[in-house]
Order: structure tokens, then C-alpha cells, then sequence
């Protein structure tokens, strides 16, 4: 009867810490981005008078949200890209030959 070696796994496992930047890191650039390109269209004091009127939000408040509104959203898209990536022999176990029956 042969003994099975270990499992290899296609990459070495990352740092919690790489796995953090890999998804917080260009989630962050892209939401700097989508709220450049928003703002520069949409002023946040008239969004607000369509939306809330009755709160009172500065302009820069208004930023700050929709700045925060687009990190999660584009880390939500990173993480779920970042779940589709993983190797699947992390998960599966490996597969029975004819031979080992």
C-alpha cells in the first residue's frame, strides 16, 4: 500500500496582511477615482436637497459619504474577485486514481 504525500498547494499561503492590501489597496484607488469623476459632475449640497433635505450635511460631509459609499462597494467587487481567485486545491481534496481504488 503506497502512502499519499502531503497535498501541495499551488502557491504558499499569504500574510493576512497581503491579503488586506491586495483587496483594501486598489479598492481605495478605485473609489478615489469614481468619486473625482462623480463630483466633478454632481454638486453634494443639491444631491442632498433632492435626497435629504431635512438633514444638514456641509459639502464636505457630502464627500466623505460618497467617498466611503464607493470604497464599499469597490471592496466588495475586490473581495468577491479575490474569493473567485483562490486556488481551488486549498479546497478540493485530491483526487483518488484508478490505481489506488
Amino acid at each position: 500500500m503506497k502512502v499519499q504525500p502531503e497535498p501541495r498547494f499551488d502557491h504558499p499561503p499569504r500574510t493576512w496582511s497581503h491579503r488586506l492590501g491586495a483587496i483594501l489597496w486598489p479598492s481605495f484607488f478605485a473609489a478615489g477615482v469614481a468619486t473625482m469623476v462623480f463630483f466633478a459632475m454632481v454638486d453634494p449640497l443639491q444631491l442632498r436637497d433632492i435626497t435629504f433635505h431635512e438633514w444638514e450635511i456641509s459639502r464636505e460631509a457630502g464627500y466623505t459619504i460618497g467617498f466611503f459609499l464607493f470604497w464599499s462597494a469597490t471592496v466588495s467587487s475586490s473581495l468577491f474577485t479575490w474569493i473567485l481567485l483562490r486556488p481551488g486545491s486549498r479546497f478540493n481534496p485530491p483526487r483518488k486514481s484508478k490505481e489506488q481504488g
